[in-house]
């Protein structure tokens, strides 16, 4: 770098971050609290501070400055001075080098050490002492990046919200073990551009691949300590910067991604980014200084009313975002249009939801936070996912989200679970889990697809797991087995864990099939967790949270032949046959109102017998049998779909109702190498514990 000039011009307060425009760079940070910011520069290592300036001008509380001549790569930090009073929510400590909220990229890695905390830990006074020893030579720092990338006459999939079924995965964990791909791209953005691996998306139908955290996140020492490791990234370090692990050349940095993207997009597929603004990586008032809380703790957290001293908690995570203050729900918004504008992406799930929702008199449809976003031109064009609850007050809001947002719906995999289980009284429950859960989302004009359909997720037991263990086993996570739910929803069918009894694993499989036919057989939008079409197991791990192995990776292998091979192909089946009949996935609620063909409603129950079920037979606690006839015009011939479903020990006959249409047995879940072929009995054997699916195309003239 040339010779560093002895101070730095005003610059400009806009845009916020490191911004090179050609012939320097602008610095701009946020703080209404601190009273000056330093700007250190970094030689090419990263060890050695060369330079440092005080960021000369500050307006509307954005401090800023101007580097003439510095270009892209150039590697920084800041230091903020002001009180450090813990008790008033300040915690300004020059001594310690923080990373720039809106970094784009970061160089180095984190290196646990009692110098990245504000106060002297051991000290008696705890957090309210003072460490004044410099944190630099254990702190990752930010780099400058140019975003000069063009992305030409680049389309994006725009895949409609009736079409989408989302794939649910790990970055790392999804091709760690592909011996396909070549090793140092293993479990990086540069594996997703591997043919292996979009043709195997493709075979299965789906068009969606949701990731696990991406974006920068923090190694916790508590992790580290037990010699694990945050693998899922739910604690994030920096909401503009890839993670730099996930990157197989560090040289490429974003362009990595940017080909990922291309090669997933021009496959059809899109991608939805799990991001987590609810919290940050730096914990409660005991967690270290790394961003945030350095530059304007007061601003930046929520903090008890009077006990400033105290984080609020919603998350579970020590901190929580003050998403209510105009500056840092800028940087939420400015985060999610970078990723969209930078990397083209299509859409993003919001862990924990319900918190960005929370206004000071509690959880709001008409919160500030939704608000920005269904009005901006960009992002509300895109994917919007919401898991809709935390741990805070009233923290549980299923359903009441606003319009513009899909939500993870715990109540059908909840449901769905117990229907299959064979517990009784669930008529009722797997009713309205098939028709999109009606009650929670057919209000405000949404659509079925604001349920988001899933059996198993990443937080949770696997699919397989889900039928081979009743307990959880998490003991590797060092927790002594405490952590984790308890209540799995899950059955064992009689021995806990791997067996060789062939009865009990043919129990396991048709289950599995049965709960995988509900999931794309039900209206709203279906979530396919990464590897339950592999039979991938975590061991009876329901919380692999810190598990970055065996326990957590793919393993690919099993894909050349036995029960993961069939089981991938149902899931290609069930993807084709929901995209063959719109009846399957219906693009409105529909309440058995409608006459789409003579003699056909758009919903109709039965049951075994073809009779229409009365109010004593729906909540006939014994009923484990249920018929499902629904019937679209959306494509240019009505379709009709009819679900048998037998959730019971036994066989069963059932008998179809009138009238007699020219059916065409789609799959049975018992039997998932039966092609499909033309049915012309009135009557059909649906083995124990599994479903069958007719279908039928209405011709104009018949």
């Amino acid at each position: 770098m040339a010779i560093m000039p002895p101070r730095l011009l005003p610059g400009q307060p806009d845009p916020l971050g490191a911004t090179w425009d050609g012939l320097g760079i602008n610095f701009a940070v946020f703080s209404a609290n601190a009273d000056r910011i330093e700007l250190c520069i970094f030689d090419r290592g990263g060890r050695r501070e060369i330079a440092r300036y005080d960021l000369p001008d500050c307006t509307d509380e954005v401090f800023h400055g101007y580097l003439p001549d510095a270009l892209p790569g150039l590697i920084y930090g800041y230091r903020a001075h002001g009180p450090y009073q813990p008790e008033r929510g300040h915690r300004f400590n020059p001594n310690k080098l923080l990373l720039d909220p809106y970094a784009r990229a970061l160089f180095g890695q984190l290196h646990w050490s009692d110098t990245l905390f504000g106060y002297r830990v051991g000290a008696a006074r705890v957090d309210l002492s003072f460490d004044r020893r410099d944190s630099a030579l254990a702190m990752p720092k930010s780099i400058v990046v140019g975003d000069s990338a063009a992305w030409g006459d680049h389309r994006r999939p725009n895949r409609g919200w009736s079409e989408t079924v989302i794939y649910e995965a790990h970055l790392r964990g999804f091709t760690k073990l592909n011996e396909d791909i070549p090793e140092r791209r293993r479990g990086t953005f540069a594996a997703l551009q591997e043919p292996r691996v979009i043709d195997h998306l493709r075979a299965l139908g789906i068009t969606a691949i949701e990731f696990l955290p991406i974006q920068a996140y923090l190694q916790d020492r508590f992790l580290i300590e037990r010699k694990l490791c945050n693998y899922w990234g739910y604690s994030t370090l920096g909401f503009f910067a890839p993670e730099p692990t996930y990157l197989a050349d560090a040289e490429q940095g974003g362009n990595e991604v940017r080909t990922a993207v291309r090669r997933l997009h021009e496959a059809g597929i899109e991608i939805i980014l799990d991001v987590v603004y609810n919290h940050t990586c730096e914990g409660n008032e005991m967690g270290p200084t790394l961003s945030w809380r350095g530059l304007d703790n007061a601003s930046y957290y929520r903090l008890f009313p009077g006990h400033e001293r105290h984080f609020i908690n919603d998350t579970g995570c020590g901190n929580t975002l003050n998403i209510t203050h105009p500056r840092v729900l800028q940087m939420v918004m400015d985060s999610l249009r970078y990723w969209a504008t930078a990397y083209q992406v299509d859409g993003f799930r919001f862990d924990l939801g319900t918190i960005l929702g929370r206004e000071t008199g509690g959880f709001d449809p008409g919160a500030g936070f939704f608000d920005a976003i269904r009005q901006d031109p960009l992002l509300s064009r895109l994917k919007l996912i919401s898991e809709p609850w935390d741990i805070g007050p009233g923290g549980y809001q299923l359903g009441n989200h606003p319009p513009g947002f899909a939500e993870w719906n715990g109540e059908f995999r909840d449901g769905v679970r117990r229907f299959w289980r064979g517990d009784a009284g669930q008529r009722p429950e797997i009713a309205r889990r098939l028709m999109g859960s009606p009650e929670l989302f057919d209000r405000r004009r949404r659509k079925p697809f604001a349920s988001i359909n899933f059996l198993t997720a990443h937080d949770g037991f696997t699919l397989h797991d889900l039928v081979s263990y009743a307990e959880t086993h998490n003991f590797e996570n060092g927790e002594n087995n405490q952590d984790g739910h308890s209540d799995n929803i899950s059955a064992n069918w009689g021995i806990e864990g791997e067996t060789d009894n062939p009865e009990i694993n043919a129990i396991r499989d048709r289950f599995k099939r049965a709960l995988l036919a509900t999931l794309f057989v039900s209206y709203g939008t279906p979530m396919l967790l990464g590897g339950d079409e592999m039979n991938r197991t975590q061991r009876g791990n329901n919380n692999a949270y810190c598990q970055n192995n065996g326990i957590s990776w793919f393993d690919w292998s099993v894909l050349k032949d036995g029960s993961a091979v069939e089981l991938a192909r149902l899931v290609g089946t069930l993807t084709a046959l929901r995209q063959r009949y719109p009846s399957l996935r219906s693009a409105v609620f529909r309440h058995g109102l409608e006459t789409i063909t003579p003699g056909i409603m758009d919903t109709a129950w039965f049951d075994e017998q073809a009779n229409e079920l009365t109010s004593e037979t729906w909540t006939d606690p014994a009923a484990r049998l249920l018929a499902l006839r629904r019937a679209t015009k959306e494509s240019e011939c009505p379709d009709v779909t009819l679900l048998l479903l037998n959730a019971s020990e036994e066989d069963r006959n059932f008998i179809l109702p009138e009238p007699v249409l020219n059916w065409t047995l789609e799959a049975d879940t018992a039997n998932p190498k039966i092609e499909r072929s033309r049915f012309g009995s009135n009557e059909i054997m649906v083995v124990s514990r599994s479903m069958v699916v007719l279908g039928a195309i209405i011709e104009e003239n018949t």
